[in-house]
């Protein structure tokens, strides 16, 4: 074979070789970016999604939040609703407290329910005065939607909510934002907006730093692809789908505009979102801060591993907040009028 040939060969071999590369690369972004921000998966995508059974220990605690997921789904909680800024209806469940001191908006995780995590915590949230507001977030139960958005689209929701519960007959307590997972990064992004003043405090547990680092880790930690290959690709689905880039906004640029103070709470065994996001998230806020650290926890397992220490780190960060709060009524009371 003469030389041009071979070269013709090897140069045609090359080309085919990438264009298959960029053709995976592509399928692999759609299936990607279908499985992180699609309501309605393919049946195959739907089985993909399914984890494998954990050790002993992960199926204990995993039966543990669906009874208790299960209780709070069968509890006395008020259905409403509201449309958001964009038109999309939202559902949440009302949970009154028979002596409220507060007000909690609680904010569930990426393709989780109202109930999961909340179940487990809502006795102590029910016990403790507080009012809770469980949302569900768009794209998941019985909300609207067709697009999850990763909090660059939900953060706008839970201003919305806000507004309405200062609608509300009990709008005179202090407002908290409580999210797990994405719902943490959604109530981390929230706070980098302008917040009414009766926003006390946000609670953010095992939040990501942005859309971005939460795609390129799970891509590359637990799918094994390489996420620079088809980072491209996903950022044009999400804007087609979400209308925003995943590197938009993160959790890290509104903790530099913060001025709410925030409980950061995270485990140091979770392999979903990595414990240095909200180190990250943390060293960015310029608010008023609290970081509580649970050894050995999964994503989102902290409140399971450790619940005495959690509960009572709650209780401080109300109870110093709104002391705080009634400090600074009676200090202005105090002043001379001119």
């Amino acid at each position: 074979m003469k030389k041009g040939t071979k070269r013709l060969f090897a140069v045609a071999a090359g080309a085919a070789v990438g264009t298959a590369a960029v053709r995976t690369a592509h399928n692999t972004a759609r299936n990607m970016a279908d499985m992180a921000m699609n309501r309605e998966l393919t049946e195959q995508q739907s089985l993909l999604m399914q984890a494998a059974p954990g050790s002993p220990k992960e199926q204990e605690l995993e039966k543990q939040k669906d009874a208790a997921a299960e209780r709070l789904r069968d509890s006395a909680c008020q259905a409403v609703e509201i449309t958001a800024h964009d038109g999309i209806r939202l559902i949440g469940h009302l949970h009154l407290a028979e002596s409220p001191k507060r007000t909690i908006i609680a904010v569930h995780g990426w393709r989780a329910s109202w109930t999961g995590r909340f179940g487990l915590i809502a006795d102590f949230l029910y016990e403790n005065g507080c009012n809770v507001l469980y949302i569900e977030q768009r794209a998941h139960g019985a909300s609207g939607g067709k697009y999850i958005g990763f909090g660059l689209l939900e953060r706008y929701d839970v201003l919305d909510w806000i507004d309405w519960v200062n609608e509300q007959d009990f709008a005179c307590f202090p407002i908290y934002l409580f999210g797990f997972s994405m719902g943490a990064a959604t109530v981390l992004m929230t706070a980098g907006e302008s917040l009414p003043d009766n926003v006390h405090g946000v609670i953010a547990d095992s939040g990501y730093t942005s859309p971005r680092d939460e795609w390129k880790y799970v891509a590359e930690n637990n799918m094994h692809c390489n996420y620079k290959l088809m980072e491209k690709y996903v950022d044009k689905l999400a804007m087609e789908r979400i209308g925003c880039h995943a590197d938009e906004y993160s959790s890290t640029q509104a903790m530099q505009e913060c001025r709410t103070p925030v409980l950061f709470i995270h485990g140091t065994a979770d392999t979903f979102v990595p414990i240095e996001m909200t180190y990250e998230n943390y060293k960015a806020c310029a608010a008023p801060k609290r970081l509580m650290i649970i050894p050995g926890a999964g994503h989102c397992q902290g409140y399971q591993l450790e619940p005495e220490r959690y509960e009572e780190e709650l209780r401080r960060f109300w109870q110093e907040l709104e002391s705080r709060a009634i400090l600074n009524r009676l200090t202005a009371m105090a002043r001379p009028t001119s």
